[in-house]
Parts: C-alpha cells; sequence; structure tokens
C-alpha cells in the first residue's frame, strides 16, 4: 500500500503536465539535448519554474492507462515507473516495489487494486491534500500495517503534535532565525517518514518567510526513508541531504552496489536545531562492534567519548551523536546549537554511579548542556502507553539559565480522544502546547499551571528548577560485620514457636501409616519442648553471638 499511495501522489502531482512533459520530450530528443541539461528542462515543464530536484516522468502511461490493458498491466506498470527521473525510480527500489508487481499478478489481483487505487474517491492531488495531510496519510498507514505486523510502529513516527510542541519549545525565545535571509540547518539523525524535517520547516517559513533552510537527516529504515524522499521530492527540497544507512553503523547493512552504508552519513556537518525520537528500549548489539570500536579507538575525537549504555537501550548514543553535531558555543564565536530528543524513562533512570548511562548524564550536565525535561502524559504513542520525556539539549544557553536544569510536569495537560489509535488515546491541544511552552519560557522555581482534575481546574506546581550540582551522587558501599545480639526472653521464645522451621519439627510426612505419623509427632513435640528447656536456662541478658560474629553476620 505505502508505495502504491507514493505513485498515486506523484501519478496526481504530474498529470496536468503530462502532454507538456511528452511534447517537450520529442522536442529536446530532436534536439540532442542529453544529461542534467535534458533532466533540469523537462522537470521545468513538468512542475513548472525552475527546481532544485528533477520530478518528471518520460512514459505514455498514466493511471487511468494503465487500466485500459489488464492483461499487460505488469509490463506496463514497470514501464511507467521506470521512465521516472532517477530520483524516483530509487523511491521503489528502496521499497522493494517490483516484487510487489510480481505477487500481485501471479495472484491475479493487480488489476483489481490499481483500479482501487486509480478510483475518482481516491483523490491524491495538492489541491485535495497538502503535504501536511499526506505525512498523515502515511503515518496512518504504517501505523496500521506495522501494528498488525506486530512491529514497533514507534521506530517510524512521532504524533504530529509531539513534535509540534518539541519545536515550539527549540525555537521558544531563538531570535536570529527571524531575520530576513538568515541560513540555518536542521538534522533528525532517526527521520522516519520526515516528520520532524516538515514540522520545523512549516514553523520557520511561517514566521520567517524569507529564512534559507537546509533539511538533514538519515534513516535506515528502507520504506520510511523513500516515503521521506517523496514529501522531499514533491516540496522540491534537496534529497541528497537524507542519507540511506543506520546511524550509529551496523554490520551487515549493504546498498545495492554491495557497499557498506555509512555509520555517520554527514560526519563533517554540524547543524544548528537538532530533533529526534530514537527507538525505545531497542538494544543496539548489532551496532556494537561498529560503536565500541570508535569509543575504544577515538574517545572524545569520536562520538562516544563520555561512555556507552547497557547493550538493551541505545537511546542515549543517539544523544551523543547529536551533541558531537553541535555548532561551537556563542562565547568561542560559534552560532551554538540546540537539541530536543524524545526519550523513555530509562536514559533518566538506569545506571548507577560509574555505569554508562550515568556517565553519559554527568558529561552532559557538567558541560551545563541540559536545559530542561518535559514529561509528557502516558499513552500518547502508537505503539507504547509508557511515559516519555523530552529533553532540551543546548550549549546557548540564556545567562539567566546557565548552570540550571528546569523540570516541567506536562503529565496532565492532555485531551482524551475520542478514538484511540492502537496504545494512543491521549493527544495535546494547541492550549496544552501553548502551556508547556509557557512554562519552560517563563523559567520560574514552583511555577503554577492550570490543569483539569475530576472535571475541576486547579493550579498545579509543574516547574522546577535546580542547580546542576544537585544532580550528582556517588554510590559508596560500606562493608561491616552484621552483629546480632542473643537473649532469651518470653517474647523472643514465642517469636521462636510461631517460626515455620520450628514447627515443622512436629509435624510428620507419614500420611498413610496413623501410627508412625503419631509417633513422629510426638517425637517432634519433645524435642521443641527440649529446646525450650534448654534455651529458659540460659541467662537472660543480651550478648553478642560470637559464632555469628567470626563468620561476618
Amino acid at each position: 500500500m505505502l508505495p502504491l499511495i507514493v505513485l498515486r501522489r506523484l501519478d496526481a502531482v504530474l498529470e496536468p503536465t503530462k502532454k507538456a512533459v511528452l511534447e517537450a520530450k520529442a522536442k529536446y530528443e530532436a534536439m540532442g539535448l542529453e544529461g542534467d541539461a535534458f533532466e533540469k528542462a523537462i522537470a521545468k515543464v513538468a512542475i513548472g519554474g525552475e527546481r532544485q530536484q528533477s520530478l518528471y516522468n518520460l512514459s505514455e502511461f498514466t493511471f487511468q492507462k494503465l487500466l485500459e490493458d489488464s492483461e499487460g498491466i505488469a509490463d506496463n506498470l514497470r514501464d511507467y515507473i521506470n521512465k521516472f527521473s532517477p530520483l524516483a525510480r530509487d523511491i521503489f527500489e528502496k521499497f522493494e516495489f517490483d516484487n510487489e508487481i510480481q505477487k500481485l499478478d501471479e495472484a491475479n489481483r493487480l488489476f483489481e487494486v490499481m483500479k482501487a487505487i486509480a478510483s475518482p474517491e481516491v483523490d491524491l492531488s495538492p489541491g485535495k491534500l497538502s503535504n501536511l495531510q499526506m505525512g498523515y496519510l502515511f503515518e496512518e498507514l504504517v501505523r496500521k500495517f506495522n501494528e498488525q505486523a506486530n512491529e514497533e510502529a514507534g521506530d517510524h513516527f512521532t504524533p504530529r503534535e509531539v513534535i509540534r510542541l518539541m519545536v515550539n519549545l527549540v525555537f521558544c525565545n531563538e531570535q536570529d532565525i527571524f531575520k530576513q535571509g538568515i541560513y540555518r540547518t536542521v538534522y533528525d539523525p532517526t527521520a522516519g517518514t520526515g516528520g520532524m524535517l516538515s514540522v520545523a520547516e512549516e514553523y520557520i517559513k511561517k514566521q520567517n518567510p524569507e529564512a534559507n533552510l537546509g533539511l538533514f537527516g538519515q534513516e535506515y529504515n528502507p520504506e520510511s526513508y523513500a516515503i521521506c524522499c517523496s514529501d522531499l521530492l514533491i516540496k522540491d527540497e534537496p534529497i541528497n541531504n537524507l542519507v540511506y544507512g543506520d546511524t550509529l553503523g551496523i554490520k551487515n547493512a549493504k546498498s545495492k552496489s554491495n557497499n557498506f552504508l555509512p555509520r555517520d552519513g554527514h560526519p563533517d556537518k554540524q547543524f544548528h536545531y537538532m530533533f529526534a525520537n530514537p527507538p525505545f528500549g531497542v538494544e543496539w548489539k548489532p551496532e556494537e562492534d561498529f560503536v565500541k570500536d570508535e569509543y575504544d579507538n577515538l574517545g572524545f575525537k569520536g562520538r562516544f567519548g563520555a561512555g556507552v549504555p547497557r547493550i538493551n537501550d541505545g537511546s542515549l548514543l543517539f544523544l551523543q551523536h547529536m551533541i558531537s553535531k553541535m555548532h561551537p558555543s556563542p562565547e568561542v564565536g560559534g552560532d551554538g546549537s540546540r537539541i530536543a530528543i524524545v526519550f523513555n524513562g530509562s536514559p533518566l533512570f538506569t545506571g548507577d554511579a560509574g555505569s554508562g548511562e550515568s556517565n553519559i548524564r554527568r558529561w552532559i550536565i557538567e558541560n551545563d548542556w541540559l536545559d530542561a525535561v518535559i514529561a509528557l502524559p502516558d499513552q500518547m504513542f502508537y505503539n507504547t502507553g509508557i511515559f516519555t520525556y523530552i529533553w532540551l539539549v543546548t550549549n546557548k544557553k540564556a545567562a539567566h539559565r546557565q548552570g540550571k536544569v528546569q523540570l516541567i510536569d506536562g503529565t496532565h495537560h492532555f485531551l482524551k480522544m475520542k478514538k484511540s489509535l492502537g496504545n494512543k488515546r491521549n493527544e495535546l491541544s494547541p492550549e496544552h502546547i501553548a502551556e508547556l511552552v509557557r512554562l519552560y519560557g517563563d523559567f520560574e522555581q514552583n511555577g503554577l499551571s492550570e490543569v483539569k482534575s475530576d472535571g475541576q481546574i486547579e493550579k498545579q506546581i509543574c516547574s522546577k528548577i535546580f542547580d546542576n550540582r544537585e544532580f550528582g551522587f556517588l554510590k559508596i558501599t560500606v562493608e561491616r560485620s552484621l552483629r546480632l545480639n542473643f537473649q532469651v526472653n518470653e517474647d523472643r521464645l514465642a517469636r521462636l514457636s510461631e517460626q515455620k522451621a520450628f514447627q515443622d519439627l512436629a509435624t510428620s510426612k507419614k500420611r498413610k501409616d496413623a501410627q508412625v505419623q503419631q509417633l513422629e509427632m510426638e517425637m517432634g513435640k519433645s524435642l521443641q519442648n527440649q529446646i525450650l528447656d534448654a534455651l529458659r536456662c540460659l541467662d537472660g541478658d543480651a550478648c553478642i553471638c560470637p559464632v555469628l560474629s567470626l563468620y561476618g553476620i
């Protein structure tokens, strides 16, 4: 369904200029035009105006014409796809769509599926659906299909209202972004379907249409990568800035050219604004060799100098990766950077002092990069009902925020959805987003916020501010002998009678032989009385048990 929806969208975008493109094709071929010049000229006709990215289709077919030949629909569909511009063809290669065409054709279902997708009721034209709405459509399809396959849909996307909150928090009190003609870069190392990049671009362009933006990202899931590329292609954003491959590095990830995919797709770049939702609680065993090799050999010259977390959750590796891409701080003449990243509770609470997680947190706080942590309500994500947290990390703190960390409780700021989507039953309204951003911007100790409780609106403390040093701790192990005292009195003898081991002395396991059972019970009671009599003969003063002390207990 995903590649078919992308194909239908591209067809709808290009359909109005189809005739003009075919005429231009014949004209430019007769002129001997070829290569990049030919692509640029055709793309200009296909979409209209100058474009950074080539998007066109040179096939005689459209979706409607494909239906005119039911017998040859598989070959015609392949011809249609193969005559897209190279960037668009690469999208369908990532989907491995040719395999699906073959399966559907062999099952005599391809024509019926194409007929349904080409129906006038499925109108995916730009006039009917904006790019933002197409993003929602892609995300809903990804959620549904991954839910049925019992996969982790959270690997692919984040609810749009959570992204909007992250974007609003990152750009709160940012003044440079609103300067005319400013150039700024936005990066997502776990780009998914491109939601964070799209919402960040939408926010900046709405506030400052003259801003020049560079959108960068990396994504290891081929379907998500293809969806993100199609979105960027239609919007004429540079696709080359989106890299296909595992950000951390994976041994067996190979491209079609059999070259190892890059670990860091943008190794020499730094970015002004960064957003990410790395997978929750996913082990990084496949990337372990690459990560530990970089940690051992490069230290802080690499991405993971502060340490590596335990193998069952690699979230903090992504944060270290992003920190390595921050611009130098304004204090040393740089632009500085701001980061928003979504975590579950593990990066906050896991790991004793001296562990990998603790050392990473210590490194971030001691460098005064942790700006704020915002706790979100539970049941916000499609594939999990757990509580999540937005970390704001920056090397350009305002003067009044330096040396401080703000904690914001947003767990009461939500609306119940009329209909749940997977595990997602709660959502943030625009008012909730505005209130959480206000709490962050006000930066007040014991900051109050209005929340609903049992239908009543009341004020609650939702903002706390701490010094960096208040998060420091040491784990000290104190070893000493456990010294037990020994004393005989009636209270202790009564407690002895309640002990199961003492009571078992007067029981028997001989259930089938009543005589033997009775004999064993009588012998047990006799032993109990002997023990009690012997204890009552002892001195009643408390003393340290020498045998227990000898063995350190």
